[in-house]
């Protein structure tokens, strides 16, 4: 029986509105400007020890030779915003509370969607019977921003971050990629405008243009991505921030439209949306692993979980307790994690 792709797509976009996707669009995937622009941002060094965004070649940006048989590509966002903004902006100003990226208190977002994404499928091929497809939930070289802009999803922001009319920009994003010919949505336009808070509010001056981004300047990467030590004249920028930082997205007047997540999963865990610096710092590695399992802050491992507190500490009001907490990691075994602690003590002393 041939299969009507109009009337397919739209049963698509219903199932997963079911499944708690906030929206769905579909993508043809010709990401030419995408490449390009990829293209001049890995030349100049921009990407910093993340070197899997140059592995692959040019599949990144084409699906067809990541997927041989690729024709559309499934976009869908998923809303996580646990808490009121103000709420966040609260915690971060309090050097000595710890604050720790919106997106990660909850659930890993990879293993949430991947479900989602699978029920999909499964829905799909009730439907239609078995086909090609492979779904990513940032997992992969996919160009996952440009795909859900040509979906229609939204807009990639002066920040690098994709933004909705209707929901700003705190959803993941994930991709199903499939053979069939589904007839394909309007591609995004911008509306920035030319307000460039995002810009004007990054704590260590990233994003060096609009839409360009320094990762290795940006505290999503210097806390999560990078391996080693955190530059030097980079860590009194990072203030009370121990995994990620969402200063652009907080000041970015789109998320005034911002809705909460109706997701459990995304609801905080062990109360790391209010803990303390000190708290989290005494977190020997077992405590770690149990508190932080099932979430994106596991991958960190306990040793740059240290290091990324030892800087926040360095940056809080000096307190005796603050500096017994640190004291008490100067032996630690690892070289890295004593490294930020004599940095830490050091600049405390000097204030």
């Amino acid at each position: 029986m041939a299969i009507d792709y109009a009337v397919f797509a739209k049963d698509i976009k219903r199932w997963g509105r079911e499944l708690g996707f906030a929206q769905v669009g579909i993508a043809a995937g010709e990401l030419v400007q995408a490449e390009i622009h990829l293209n001049r941002w890995l030349a100049a060094g921009f990407h910093g020890q993340m070197h899997y965004m140059a592995r692959h070649g040019n599949k990144r940006a084409r699906p067809a030779e990541l997927v041989p048989g690729t024709q559309r590509i499934i976009c869908v966002r998923m809303d996580y915003l646990p808490e009121p903004m103000t709420r966040a902006q609260h915690i971060s100003s309090d050097p000595a509370q710890a604050f720790i990226s919106r997106y990660a208190l909850g659930r890993d977002y990879h293993k949430v969607l991947r479900g989602r994404l699978k029920q999909l499928v499964a829905r799909m091929e009730q439907q239609i019977g078995c086909f090609s497809h492979r779904l990513f939930v940032d997992s992969a070289p996919v160009m996952e921003k440009p795909l859900a802009e040509q979906a229609g999803l939204g807009w990639i922001g002066k920040h690098s971050n994709l933004l909705s009319r209707e929901a700003g920009s705190w959803f993941f994003l994930g991709e199903i990629y499939v053979d069939q010919p589904l007839p394909v949505d309007s591609s995004s336009r911008k509306h920035c405008g030319t307000c460039q808070a995002c810009i004007e509010s990054c704590p260590t001056a990233a994003i060096v243009a609009p839409y360009v981004l320094d990762a290795r300047r940006c505290i999503a990467y210097l806390t999560v991505e990078l391996a080693g030590s955190i530059p030097e004249d980079l860590r009194p920028l990072l203030g009370n921030r121990i995994f990620g930082c969402d200063d652009c997205q907080r000041v970015c007047p789109w998320n005034r439209r911002a809705t909460l997540t109706t997701e459990t999963d995304f609801q905080p865990r062990h109360g790391l949306d209010c803990a303390t610096l000190v708290e989290l710092f005494a977190w020997d590695e077992d405590t770690f692993r149990q508190r932080t399992q099932g979430t994106a802050i596991h991958r960190l491992g306990h040793e740059r979980w240290l290091r990324n507190i030892s800087v926040a500490l360095g940056n809080a009001a000096p307190s005796a307790a603050i500096h017994a907490a640190l004291s008490s990691r100067l032996t630690h075994p690892s070289p890295l994690v004593r490294e930020h602690v004599a940095w830490a003590l050091t600049r405390l002393r000097g204030r």
